[in-house]
C-alpha cells in the first residue's frame, strides 16, 4: 500500500498515512459540448470498440472539457491523455461507440493521478463506474450488460474538481460491435443537472459515479421525500460508533472487551473477500493475537457476548485494504448474504457495516442486504461508512445504496475527512476539518432523502488516524448541537433542526485509546446526554 498519492483511508492497515491531497473549490458547474463520435466498424465481431484509446492520434475521437492534451507521460506508446481539472470542471473526455443490445462488455483503462473515474452511461441498465487515486499507473476495469434497446453507449474518463492533473491511456471496450453508427449524444449540460444538487430527487438522472456526464439510465432509488419507520434496534437515540482494528498499525492494540464502554456500535474491521464472487470470511489476525498474548475465537466470541450483555451492538465491517468485495449480479448477491449470515451465526454479530471503497453496485448490494436482513430478522444492524465523495449527491452509487436500503438502514457515518474541500447543501465550498464542513455535508444527506436518525458524523480519533480532516471533540459536540438544536453552529446554519440526528463515529477505538480516549469520553458523554 505504498502509494504516495493514494487517498488516505481511515481503514488502511498501515501506520503512516500519506498527506491528504489538497483540494480547491469544488463548485459543480458542468461544462461541455456535444460529443464527438467514433464510428467504429459495424461488425458484430468481439473486439476493442474504442477509437484512439491510446491517444497516439492526439484527442481524435474524443470530446474533452477543460484542459486536456495528449502527450507524455504515457503508460504505453508515446502519448496518453493528460488532463487538469479546475474548480468548476472535472476535465472529462468522452467517446460514444456503437454496441449491440443485450450484450456483455468490459471497459478497462490505465490511469494515474488523484480521483480518476472511468465509466459508461446510456447502457440501458446499471451504468458502470470505477475509480482510483494513485500516483503510478494502475488499471481500472468494470463490466456491464446493455439493455434491450441500447445501440450506443458513452464512455468517459475524468478527474475531480480542484484536484491535480490525471493521466489515462490504453482505454478499451471489449465486446460485440454495433451494427449502426451511434447518434449524437446530448451535451453534458442537457443530460444531467448543471449541478448534482443534493436536494435533487434520487430517481432523477443519476450516473453510477458522481460524474457530471449523467444519463437517465441509472437504477431508480426511493424518493427522498418518502418516509419509513425506523426499525427497532435497541440502540439509544444518539449513538456512538467505533471501529475496532483486527490488526496492529501503531495504534493501541485492544481485545474487543477493551473497547471503551461509551461505544454503542462496534464495527469489527474487517471481513475479507473469498475466491467466490461476493463471498466473505473472517479470521482474527494472528499477529494481533500474538501481541495481545493470545486471542482466539473463543475469547472473541465471549467478548461479543459480554458487549451484548452491556447493551452494545457488534457488526462486521465489510471492506478495508483486503476487502475488495464485488457484488454486481444476483449470484454474488446471494453468496454475500449467505456467507455474511454464516459469520453472524458463528460469532454473534448483530449485522454488517458496508465499508467498500473500491466501488459498490447499489442494486445488487441492496438486494443482498435485504436478503441478509430477512435471514437475521428483527434487530438487524446495518451501518455504512462511505467516503465523503460517495455521499456527495444522490447521483453517487453509495448514496443510491443508502436510499435503496433506507427501510433497513441503521446509520450512515460518512467519513468527513481525507476529502479536501467540498460543496455543502447551500452550494458553498467548505474545507474539511471545520464544523461547517461537517454540518453542511450532513445537510446534504438529509435533504437527499435519509432520515436524520440515519445520519451520523464520521471523524478520525486523532491526527494520526487519518491524513487530514481531524477535529477535536469540542467541534464534534458543537456540530451535533448545531444539527439538533441550531446552536453552536459555525458560519453555516442548517435550514432546519434535526433533533433525532443519530450521533457520531470514529476511526478507530484503537486510535481513540492512543489519544487518551478523548473521543469516547467527551463525544460519548455529550451525545448520550442529548435530549
Amino acid at each position: 500500500m505504498a502509494r504516495t498519492l493514494q487517498q488516505p483511508s481511515h481503514r488502511r492497515r498501515r501506520t503512516n498515512l500519506p498527506t491528504v491531497l489538497g483540494a480547491g473549490a469544488t463548485a459543480l458547474a458542468v461544462a461541455g459540448t456535444g460529443l464527438a463520435l467514433f464510428a467504429g466498424g459495424a461488425s458484430a465481431a468481439v473486439g476493442n470498440l474504442v477509437g484512439n484509446g491510446g491517444f497516439e492520434s492526439g484527442l481524435s475521437g474524443w470530446t474533452c472539457t477543460g484542459t486536456a492534451v495528449a502527450g507524455a507521460p504515457a503508460h504505453s506508446g508515446a502519448a496518453a491523455l493528460n488532463a487538469t481539472p479546475s474548480a468548476s470542471d472535472t476535465a472529462e473526455c468522452r467517446q460514444t461507440v456503437s454496441v449491440l443490445p443485450n450484450s456483455s462488455y468490459t471497459l478497462a483503462g490505465w490511469v494515474q493521478g488523484p480521483y480518476v473515474y472511468l465509466g459508461a452511461t446510456g447502457t440501458g441498465g446499471a451504468d458502470p463506474s470505477t475509480w482510483s487515486s494513485q500516483s503510478s499507473w494502475n488499471q481500472l476495469s468494470t463490466t456491464f450488460t446493455t439493455g434491450a434497446g441500447t445501440t450506443s453507449v458513452t464512455l468517459y474518463v475524468h478527474g475531480w474538481y480542484g484536484q491535480a492533473a490525471y493521466g489515462a491511456d490504453d482505454i478499451t471496450l471489449t465486446g460485440p460491435g454495433g451494427t449502426s453508427s451511434p447518434s449524437p449524444s446530448p451535451s453534458a449540460s442537457s443530460s444531467a443537472p448543471a449541478s448534482p444538487s443534493p436536494s435533487a430527487s434520487a430517481s432523477s438522472s443519476a450516473p453510477a459515479s458522481p460524474s457530471p456526464s449523467a444519463s437517465s439510465s441509472a437504477p431508480t432509488s426511493p424518493s427522498p421525500t418518502a418516509t419509513t419507520t425506523p426499525p427497532a434496534t435497541g440502540l439509544p437515540k444518539h449513538a456512538l460508533t467505533g471501529y475496532w482494528q483486527n490488526f496492529d498499525n501503531g495504534a493501541t492494540v485492544q481485545r474487543l472487551r477493551d473497547v471503551q464502554s461509551a461505544y454503542d456500535i462496534i464495527a469489527v474491521s474487517f471481513a475479507d473477500a473469498t475466491t467466490t464472487a461476493g463471498g466473505i470470511s473472517f479470521t482474527l489476525d494472528p499477529a494481533l493475537a500474538s501481541k495481545l498474548g493470545g486471542y482466539g475465537d473463543a475469547d472473541f466470541k465471549a467478548d461479543i457476548a459480554a458487549k451484548h450483555a452491556a447493551g452494545k451492538k457488534v457488526v462486521l465491517s465489510i471492506g478495508g485494504q483486503n476487502g475488495t468485495i464485488v457484488v454486481n449480479n444476483s449470484a454474488a448477491a446471494n453468496t454475500f448474504a449467505n456467507t455474511a449470515y454464516a459469520l453472524i451465526q458463528q460469532y454473534g454479530f448483530d449485522g454488517v457495516d458496508i465499508d467498500l471503497e473500491n466501488g459498490v453496485d447499489p442494486v445488487y448490494m441492496a438486494q443482498s442486504l435485504h436478503t441478509l436482513q430477512s435471514k437475521v430478522g428483527s434487530g438487524f444492524i446495518l451501518t455504512m461508512a462511505p467516503e465523503t465523495i460517495g455521499m456527495y449527491s444522490t447521483a453517487g452509487n453509495y448514496f443510491q445504496l443508502a436510499l435503496n436500503t433506507k427501510d433497513i438502514l441503521t446509520v450512515v457515518n460518512t467519513q468527513f475527512y481525507n476529502s479536501g474541500g467540498m460543496n455543502g447543501c447551500d452550494g458553498k465550498v467548505y474545507t474539511q476539518g471545520t464544523i461547517d464542513f461537517i454540518t453542511a455535508q450532513v445537510c446534504t444527506h438529509i435533504q437527499g432523502g435519509l432520515r436524520p436518525d440515519q445520519v451520523g458524523i464520521g471523524v478520525p480519533a486523532s491526527t494520526r488516524a487519518a491524513g487530514g480532516g481531524y477535529v477535536n471533540s469540542t467541534v464534534v459536540d458543537n456540530a451535533l448541537d448545531c444539527l439538533a438544536t441550531g446552536t453552536h453552529c459555525g458560519s453555516f446554519v442548517p435550514p432546519a433542526k434535526w433533533p433525532t440526528i443519530r450521533g457520531a463515529m470514529t476511526w478507530s477505538t484503537n486510535w481513540d485509546a492512543a489519544n487518551g480516549n478523548d473521543f469516547s469520553t467527551n463525544v460519548g458523554a455529550h451525545a448520550h446526554a442529548m435530549p
